[in-house]
Order: structure tokens, then sequence, then C-alpha cells
């Protein structure tokens, strides 16, 4: 199984190569071979790896990272533990079956659909009535030990840092703990002004620090949840862990109903989380006051010679066969598209609320180059997908980078008016982002390292189906690149056997 892993977050500072991305910074790694990933960790905080070839992700090949403060340095927040949580949701079809269902025909077409299962830390819950009858027991055995929730012991009186990251290859997410708030204090690796929540809406790809204290009921356990937002209508049962107050049985259930979550088509909680995320005051490295170049990036589908896409500015990603880091660093110009894509779109006149044909669309694999060291913004603006009164939360990933989130906003984007709503005060610095339906997300960062970078949707599907779109910046700088990155597309032969 060919694969290789994108180290997220991690910013890869001369060493792009290392990124881990098929088709932008080198060929993936093929079965039997070994591949070692080397760079720098430059920062303390949460981050996550995880599989970027095709859609293997969804099968699990993730992971999360934890960079701890350097001796004699302090966080600006106390815990007395450390614990960490994964969320996933999980499907049934394997990749391959997905990705095959995508790649057909609009009159074929085949979406992926619902997951079957919501995970919290690798464990979910499947209802066994809707397997087949002529399944084997082990197929779905609901008493079978390894099948009961996630626990997490905690002792009363005590504070608990929970690392809680979502690499769900759809859905976005809210998390909550039964009787518990939680107080944010991190995004991405960056110290976040706190603020308490009751409910996280986390994205593919975002991680976050939260604070709980310890100071509930201590003869009960309580239940921890996950629930599917922003998809109409969820039909992934409610993911389940447990929060065990010590000395009580890890395998207790709570007393009560799991929380059935947030109604998941209120956008208002989740736009109102987005803009209350500040960064600490003790922490903030303040954006330039202006930018030198802006792109408009509009989010929607299409469809091209019959297939259906996912597209930015009516234009769908293609990967090429030679990464572009190669083929920049050797000059093989012949390998991608030479032209420049698209950096707007007709904002005065398209309507978002509306359902568009966009069946005039086009496909490449043309990439935009970035004056080095420039100041660039990007406006994510959302709007109706090709069905009726649909558009759906993005969660948009820049590799390389920590981007400024200067600001979230309802409706369509106004070129002139929005800008002056910018924070340019205490912005948070992320790499992953949410884009609220019919909304836009501006992004502002500095084009200062080296390499070529996929700035793209999180959601597995979406990326797969043209999604995203890939950033030059100073290649001139990058060294000699290792063999091992090469040996696919045009750079067969040029590095390993």
């Amino acid at each position: 199984m060919e694969s290789d892993k994108h180290l997220f977050n991690l910013l890869q500072r001369e060493t792009p190569w290392s990124d881990g991305t098929e088709g932008v910074t080198q060929c993936p790694i093929l079965p039997g071979e070994t591949f070692k990933y080397q760079f720098k960790v430059d920062r303390p905080g949460t981050y996550l790896y995880h599989a970027h070839y095709g859609m293997q992700r969804t099968a699990g090949l993730y992971g999360l990272i934890r960079v701890s403060v350097r001796d004699g340095d302090s966080e600006p927040f106390a815990y007395d533990y450390d614990r960490s949580i994964i969320l996933n949701d999980w499907y049934h079809n394997s990749t391959y079956e997905q990705a095959t269902g995508l790649s057909l025909p609009s009159t074929n077409f085949i979406w992926v659909g619902e997951p079957q299962s919501l995970l919290i830390h690798g464990k979910g819950k499947f209802n066994c009535s809707s397997t087949v009858a002529s399944s084997p027991s082990w197929v779905c055995n609901e008493s079978n030990p390894e099948c009961s929730p996630f626990v997490i012991t905690v002792i009363p009186g005590k504070t608990y840092r929970l690392r809680i990251a979502s690499l769900t290859a759809l859905s976005a997410l809210s998390f909550e703990i039964e009787g518990h708030n939680m107080t944010v204090v991190e995004a991405d690796g960056h110290y976040v002004e706190p603020f308490v929540v009751k409910n996280l809406y986390i994205y593919s790809g975002e991680t976050y620090s939260v604070l709980i204290k310890v100071d509930q009921d201590p003869s009960r356990n309580y239940w921890m949840t996950t629930n599917v937002v922003s998809r109409r209508p969820p039909t992934a049962p409610t993911g389940l862990a447990i929060l065990n107050y010590y000395p009580n049985h890890p395998r207790r259930s709570p007393p009560t109903p799991p929380a059935l979550g947030p109604i998941w088509n209120d956008t208002e909680p989740r736009l109102a989380q987005s803009q209350a995320i500040k960064s600490h005051h003790s922490y903030i490295h303040t954006p330039p006051p202006t930018s030198d170049r802006v792109m408009v990036f509009l989010n929607t589908q299409n469809t091209i010679d019959g297939y259906r896409r996912w597209s930015v500015n009516n234009v769908s990603f293609n990967l090429p066969h030679t990464p572009y880091l190669v083929a920049l660093k050797l000059n093989l110009h012949h390998v991608f598209e030479q032209t420049t894509p698209p950096t707007g779109y007709d904002f005065k006149n398209y309507d978002i609320y509306s359902k568009h044909n966009n069946s005039n669309a086009t496909s490449s694999n043309a990439i935009y180059r970035l004056q080095f060291n420039a100041t660039i913004d990007i406006i994510l603006q959302n709007a109706n997908t090709m069905n009726i009164n649909d558009s759906e939360t993005h969660p948009w990933h820049l590799h390389g980078h920590d981007f400024w989130v200067l600001g979230h906003g309802k409706g369509k984007f106004d070129i002139y008016k929005d800008p002056r709503q910018y924070n340019l005060v205490n912005p948070i610095m992320k790499n992953t982002v949410p884009l609220h339906p019919y909304g836009w997300t501006a992004l502002r960062f500095k084009a200062d390292n080296p390499g070529v970078w996929a700035f793209h949707c999180h959601i597995e599907s979406h990326f797969y189906m043209g999604m995203g779109v890939v950033f030059e910046e100073g290649i001139e700088r990058v060294g000699s690149l290792p063999s091992s990155i090469m040996g696919c597309g045009d750079a067969r032969g040029l590095g390993r056997p």
C-alpha cells in the first residue's frame, strides 16, 4: 500500500521535503519501503500526523504529537495532569471503495455518505441490528470488552489538560463533558486568551487544549460525548467515552443518558466560537497591518465532463505525477501547467445562495507563485453547492505556515467594507480554520518558508475531488533535495531505485 505522512502543524523550515504530501513535496512511500522524516520542532504544543496519499487517513493512519516546553520555560496556565483525545468518524466501506465511488461519472456517482460511527480515541458505537443477518458473530459483538467506551480516569480535586484533536474524514463535531465546563487555552499550537465553553466545536485538522476541574459529585462517572454538526441530518450515533472519577469502577456507566449535542444546523454558536478565539495577551504575534496580495477563493462544486468535483473559483485541482518540489528544483516545467490559476471570482454578480449549474468548469494542476516574504491575504467565500439550499462547512488547512485569522462573517464578503472590521490587534494564529455555511473567513500569512505548500479543504473526499491549491515561495532558497523523495513521474530514476 503506497502511503506518506503529513507532519501536521510542524512548519518544516529548511526541510520542506519532510512535509509528507504526495504529489507536492514527495513521491508516495512504496510497499516495503522505509522513509525517514527529519525536521526541527520549533515550538511546544499539540500537533497531528496522518497519511496524505489518496484517502488513506480515513482508514486510520494518523496520530497525535505532543511537544513539551523547554526546561525552565512555563505555560500561561496550570494543570495537574495531561491527557490526549483524538476524535474521528469511522466508515465500514474501505477507502478504496469510497474513492472508486467518487471517481464515477455523475450518473453513477456514489457519495461516501455519513459515517457509521464516531470514535473517541479509537473507540465507538454501532447498532449491531443494522448488520446483515447472515454475518458471522465476530463482525458485530456489542458484548466484546474491546467495544466498551474509552475511559479517562481522573482524581477529584485536580485540574486536567485535555488535548483534543479532530481527524475526521467528513464530520464537523461538537464535544462536551457532562457537568463540566471546559476552558480553552491552546489552539493549533498557539496559546489562547482563555474562554469557557460547554460544547467545543472542532473541525477536521484542528487541535485544542482545554482545562477541566474535577469538581463534581465524586460518587459517579460522567459521559464525554461527540456529535455531528453542520450535516443534515446526522445519522451517526453519539460517540461515547467515560470520565471516570477515581475510585469508581472505570466501566461503571454514568446514571444519566448521554447528551444529544447541539442542534446540527445552528450555525450561530459555531460562528461565535470562531470569533471568540484570540491570542493570549502575553503571546500576541501582531500581523502586518496591510498585505501585498489578496486572493479570493470561492468554495463550491462543479461538473467537468460529466464528473462531479469540488472546486476553488470553479477550478478543480489535480495533483501531478511528479511532485512540485522536485519539478521546480529540477526545472521540469513540462510536468504541470504553467498558467496562473484565478485569484478571484465575479463577487459582484455571483449569488452565493443559489444553486449554479457550474457545468462549464475546468480542472488544473497549475500553482500560485508567491513573492518570497510577501504578506498574503486569502478570503475564503462559501456558497451553495449543486444541491438546493445546501452550503457545507469546510475546514481549510495550510501546510508550512501559521496564518492570522483576521475575521469570520456571514453572507458575501464585501472587499471594500469587511476589511475595516479585521482584527489586527490580537488575532489567533492557526493552521486550520473553518469556513462556515454561506459565510466567509479572512486569513493573512507571510510567504517566508521556502518550498511548495498545499492549501486545501481538510475533508478527505473534498480534497480528493479537487478542493485545494498549491503555493510556491522562495524555491531558489531550498537546499539540495534528498533522493528519497523522488522516484515517481518524471523524477523516476533520479532518486531511489
